[in-house]
């Protein structure tokens, strides 16, 4: 073990090898709890988004306006209570008053899940509303004319060109989450921020500790964000679309994404 002369590089490398597993096991954690809470959050928002983008008029039955009226007002309540309050905050509220109210001692892990879950859906809620009201209004008309219901046109038409509008934005919400999920230390859910704090408190190194457990996060970061950005390429197909058989209608010019004419 270094000794009180020792520089910072010695104790980092001193830390990287004592407690190397352990911060990787935390990253392990970590990751799965942001990957988990993203999907999971993204399933609850998709839900939510699409009853809160459901058109809503008298015309169709007083029962369902004011039953869509009541379930759009608790979702509201949902929504603005888990997006103005600090996730740090939830997490002390949901796990200590699930225990102390309703006798329910969650496992810390488990908590861990079902906190960064539900702030993730109050999120992404509000995403996928916005996405579906980016499409073009005239494609959900064009599908109502052609025979398909509401929700068949939703499915099939609507919600796939949201989804790959919003997957910027469900990207930047899964790094935001891998970072987020530090504040769960505070129920004692072993994640990176929760190792580090603990290696660190063991010897009151506290710089050189939290150096590594920063790059451990960038990196995280850092390769997530390239993968999504190549899924978002991947998604978003060639540049150019030729048409196989292009040379029997010679009268038409077609237009690639960037403006170029191809022959």
């Amino acid at each position: 073990m270094p000794n009180a002369q020792s520089g910072f590089f010695e104790w980092v490398f001193f830390f990287v090898k004592t407690y190397g597993s352990l911060f990787l096991q935390g990253a392990a954690t970590t990751l799965l709890i942001a990957l988990t809470g993203t999907i999971v959050g993204f399933i609850i928002g998709l839900g939510v988004g699409y009853v809160r983008a459901m058109p809503c008029e008298r015309e169709d039955g007083k029962v369902r306006y004011y039953v869509l009226k009541l379930v759009r007002t608790i979702l509201g309540v949902y929504i603005e209570i888990f997006r103005s309050t600090p996730m740090i905050v939830q997490s002390m509220v949901i796990f200590y008053g699930m225990a102390s109210v309703f006798h329910i001692n969650l496992p810390h892990l488990l908590a861990g899940f079902v906190i960064v879950s539900i702030n993730t859906g109050a999120y992404l809620s509000e995403i996928v509303r916005g996405g579906i009201q980016s499409v073009d209004p005239g494609q959900q008309e064009a599908a109502l004319a052609i025979g398909m219901t509401y929700g068949q046109s939703m499915l099939n038409v609507v919600l796939p060109q949201a989804i790959r509008n919003i997957l910027p934005a469900l990207g930047n919400e899964f790094v935001i989450n891998i970072k987020d999920t530090s504040v769960l230390n505070v129920i004692s859910v072993t994640e990176l921020f929760f190792v580090s704090k603990s290696a660190a408190g063991t010897y009151f190194k506290y710089f050189e500790v939290f150096f590594i457990t920063s790059c451990v996060y960038f990196v995280m970061t850092f390769t997530v964000t390239r993968l999504l950005r190549w899924l978002e390429k991947k998604m978003d197909g060639p540049d150019n679309y030729a048409i196989h058989g292009s040379q029997s209608v010679p009268d038409v010019e077609l237009i690639g994404r960037g403006g170029e004419r191809i022959d």
